[in-house]
């Protein structure tokens, strides 16, 4: 899952690096306008709604805090 993500994330967002940092949101890389191309792509490609409650920073700083986002709202 975390390769089909990543793949996603570059397709949608190619200017940000999503291996290279740990801090994504609490770094500025992820604006708000990514953020939402972001949920989108991943809202389509896996069926899962994200809530206001899921969009932390913690939540989507790194890859796999993205993964396990993911993994959680499919109930997984």
């Amino acid at each position: 899952m975390k390769e089909r993500i990543l793949e996603i994330l570059a397709d949608a967002l190619p200017q940000i690096d999503f291996t290279a940092s740990d801090s994504l949101v609490d770094d500025g890389i992820l604006d708000s306008l990514s953020i939402v191309t972001l949920v989108s792509e991943l809202s389509l490609e896996y069926g899962v709604v994200f809530d206001m409650e899921e969009l932390t920073p913690e939540n989507l700083n790194s890859i796999d805090a993205i993964v396990e986002t993911v993994k959680n709202l499919q109930g997984n």
